[in-house]
């Protein structure tokens, strides 16, 4: 988050981190499972089920238009 990795992203997490998330720039809602441009979060670990399924969609969809591998 201090590198502004978030800064724009819209995200979900635990509730206790929303405002670390919002102070980084982040838009924080409250959702069982956010996604923003191939970045996939969720809130809690009753959330994996649905955490993992829209992981595998997004394997599926493969690399996003616009988006940098790391090592570049």
């Amino acid at each position: 988050m201090d590198a502004g990795g978030v800064r724009g992203k819209r995200m979900t997490s635990w509730p206790s981190l929303q405002t670390d998330l919002r102070n980084a720039g982040a838009s924080w809602v409250d959702e069982q499972v956010v996604t923003d441009h191939g970045l996939v979060t969720s809130r809690k670990p009753d959330d994996i089920p649905a955490f993992c399924r829209k992981m595998i969609e997004e394997f599926c969809e493969g690399r996003h238009a616009g988006h940098r591998h790391a090592a570049e």
